[in-house]
């Protein structure tokens, strides 16, 4: 099932939601102690494996953090080939003073914002959307 590649159509469709509770970044060398059902996202880097997974997951098993994220998905299965969504959004959540951190994923874009900003970008991008219909 192929995702939407016209850049119009994926803004236009984009519709942001803002799912339930605090996220955080971790790096770790060795991930085996972790559940892989408490485990958001996992990426292995050189340096080491970063992991999304929840705040309060991470306060249980003693994990260190620096950033506290809301968590938004856009609605829009966008195509892994889709040029100028991320451009477009990130753009338009830095005009407003919102950092973002993107993970693409085969149905959706995900973004993580710092918590609280959470509500505010998710206004940032329904009149982005909006902009477009």
């Amino acid at each position: 099932m192929a995702g939407e590649k016209n850049l119009a159509e994926m803004v236009k469709g984009m519709t942001p939601k803002l799912n339930p509770g605090e996220f955080v970044f971790v790096t770790l060398k060795n991930a085996d102690h972790i559940a892989p059902k408490d485990i958001l996202c996992e990426f292995k880097e050189h340096e080491g494996i970063t992991l999304v997974i929840t705040k309060q997951k991470a306060e249980e098993l003693g994990l260190t953090y620096d950033y506290i994220a809301s968590w938004i998905t856009l609605s829009i299965h966008s195509s892994l080939e889709g040029v100028g969504l991320t451009a477009l959004f990130s753009s338009e959540l830095a005009k407003h003073n919102i950092s973002c951190n993107v993970i693409a994923a085969y149905y959706h874009d995900h973004i993580f914002v710092d918590r609280k900003d959470g509500t505010k970008a998710i206004e940032v991008l329904e009149r982005l959307s909006k902009s477009y219909s």
